[in-house]
């Protein structure tokens, strides 16, 4: 057959090289053809997160999983040169991979990429070059400033244990005496300083990891002012006046009531002569008109005690 397609005779050599390519090629093509390796692998890094991504390995109507390794120093140099799987991107569907908590140090890592469909796997895909944490990119934190009355204060995004923050804040128009507050846990609002009545303040922050030694560039600087002035002097004033008011009103009263209280109170107790005592019962005093003895009204009038006393007080005095 090959020599009817050809023309001319074939070799040994030649004859078993057809046979091979013949019994070989069906299982080059289809279910048995190996994938491709993925491509342009790189890493995301942002913030101390580090995410790797790569282009997909497409398959026609098929689903391709994907498994992650990684390398570090020690397994370049102690472990001959060998690769650890990271479990939480193995044979995922997906072509991005969290490997924040695996690039732990901040050393230089490889890190490689893999297809697999059934029972075919691509060769390894390798990012090129390696990855050093210390080469994340760092944003500036998001932050609300606020004047509560006279203090000032400052919300600060929380970024997670490894993150602190360096605020500078001053009096607007007078940066020379600008002031520095590094706060190392974000858990409530911060207090910067005690603000002047009616002034404006100024906040900007960066973001700082002290395991790599770097820090972000400044947020946009926001401005607050001090929650007095006027409005607080005139709301003072018009309560003390108030005060005032209602105290001119009730000291009058205040003084008749003591007055009352105290006015028999400091004088010598009267003894009563004995010409005004008064036996018990009390004395019954006999009214007669003038028309006739006959006509006689009988009229009794009982008079405490206490009244015949204050009686000859009065007429005392």
């Amino acid at each position: 057959m090959w020599e009817k397609a050809t023309g001319m005779s074939k070799t040994p050599l030649e004859l078993i090289c057809f046979i091979l390519c013949t019994l070989i090629a069906p299982h080059l093509t289809g279910e048995d053809a190996p994938l491709p390796a993925p491509q342009n692998i790189s890493i995301l890094s942002t913030n101390m997160r580090h995410f790797l991504m790569w282009s997909p390995v497409t398959v026609q109507g098929e689903t391709v999983r994907y498994s992650v390794e990684f390398q570090g120093e020690y397994e370049r140099e102690y472990a001959n040169e060998s690769w650890i799987p990271i479990c939480e991107c193995s044979l995922i569907t997906v072509t991005v991979c969290n490997i924040t908590e695996d690039i732990s140090a901040t050393v230089a890592y490889n890190l490689r990429v893999r297809a697999e469909n059934g029972a075919r796997r691509s060769e390894w895909g390798t990012l090129k070059g390696f990855f050093i944490r210390n080469t994340t990119s760092l944003t500036p934190p998001l932050m609300k400033v606020i004047a509560d009355g006279y203090h000032l204060l400052v919300e600060l995004e929380d970024m997670g244990p490894a993150f602190q923050f360096c605020v500078l804040y001053w009096e607007k128009d007078q940066e020379s005496k600008m002031q520095q507050k590094m706060v190392k846990e974000v858990s409530s609002t911060v207090h910067l300083a005690t603000m002047e009545t009616a002034a404006e303040y100024c906040v900007k922050a960066q973001t700082y990891v002290e395991t790599i030694n770097r820090s972000s560039s400044f947020s946009q600087t926001q401005c607050v002012r001090a929650q007095g002035g006027r409005s607080t002097w005139l709301v003072t004033v018009l309560m003390s006046s108030t005060g005032f008011a209602v105290a001119a009103l009730a000291l009058p009263f205040l003084v008749w009531k003591t007055r009352k209280i105290f006015q028999y109170s400091c004088r010598p107790i009267a003894v009563l002569p004995d010409t005004l005592k008064v036996p018990e019962p009390h004395t019954q005093l006999i009214l007669c008109g003038r028309e006739g003895a006959e006509q006689c009204d009988l009229m009794v009038h009982v008079i405490p005690s206490e009244e015949v006393l204050h009686l000859w007080i009065q007429e005392t005095l």
